[in-house]
């Protein structure tokens, strides 16, 4: 029988709900992906829907993806960015980086979604420089068949490969799926496991539903087979697992608790590079 995973709900402040599913009791990562939130829909009225001040990351990779609305991304590599619908964000923070994310006022858009995931960078390239890159709608590449469009945000899958600059084997795609297409269908290698979450719409696998705010599990070197019940919007995730076991703490991953330690005591003492144009941040949890 296939698993799955069921988001829970938390607030980041302000009333702004997300609903997380990684990291869970029964399932800590899927492949490299030690975290995943899909946040929203939010009503955009003021533009001030979402507002994380500055924090700080280490050893890991934070990818944001939107479905609707308007993010500002600002870092300490002086980076400041929008991004927008069918666009990706990919921050890489190994030794350390800060950055806020804040929502935009646009009156194209009537709400504020879409989903950021996190993944642990190999043990060997915890402490690599950081660094930010951004892709545009154009530069992602996409597959049509019938009813299907798949966009491949980060990894090799399908022939197709992505700009996106990742650090050990992993997929991650958008899928927007209709009620008429073909069911899907391919084989995981023995390397590597996968992820289906299901951010809109249902899907049928294996004779199981699932519903919106589900994430569908496939073990390494079992075959991959879904359908549409409705209009759906799926995020496909996986690859190879990380051999070291990680640590999470806050916003900081890595393979030995010391890291973590260090990473605290530097974000008490403000010892982290800041933001540019930033003034507030957000303090460690106490």
């Amino acid at each position: 029988m296939t698993k799955s995973l069921i988001g829970h709900s938390k607030d980041l402040g302000d009333n702004f709900i997300i609903r997380r599913v990684l990291p869970a009791l029964e399932k800590r990562s899927v492949g490299p992906f030690v975290f995943f939130d899909h946040f929203g829909p939010v009503p955009v009225v003021t533009g001030e829907e979402l507002v994380v001040r500055a924090h700080p990351h280490i050893g890991l990779a934070t990818i944001t993806f939107l479905y609707d609305g308007v993010i500002t991304h600002r870092d300490s590599l002086a980076v400041e960015m929008d991004i927008r619908p069918n666009e990706t964000n990919w921050m890489v923070a190994g030794n350390g980086i800060v950055h806020s994310e804040r929502s935009k006022f646009d009156p194209k858009y009537e709400v504020l979604e879409g989903i950021q995931t996190w993944i642990a960078l190999p043990k060997e390239k915890e402490a690599i420089n950081p660094s930010f890159q951004h892709l545009s709608e154009s530069e992602i590449p996409l597959w049509k068949g019938n009813g299907i469009t798949f966009r491949l945000l980060g990894g090799k899958f399908l022939g197709l490969e992505s700009k996106a600059v990742v650090h050990s084997p992993l997929f991650y795609a958008d899928i927007d799926l209709k009620m008429e297409s073909d069911p899907i269908e391919w084989n995981l290698s023995s390397e590597e496991e996968a992820g289906l979450y299901i951010a809109r719409g249902a899907i049928e696998s294996e004779g199981q539903s699932y519903a919106m705010g589900s994430m569908v599990l496939f073990e390494k070197g079992t075959k991959v087979s879904f359908k549409a019940k409705q209009n759906s919007r799926l995020m496909l995730l996986g690859g190879e697992p990380l051999k070291e076991k990680r640590h999470l703490y806050w916003n900081f991953v890595a393979t030995d608790q010391s890291t973590i330690e260090e990473a605290k005591e530097r974000w008490a003492k403000d010892e982290f590079p800041k933001v540019p144009g930033e003034t507030d941040r957000i303090p460690l949890p106490s």
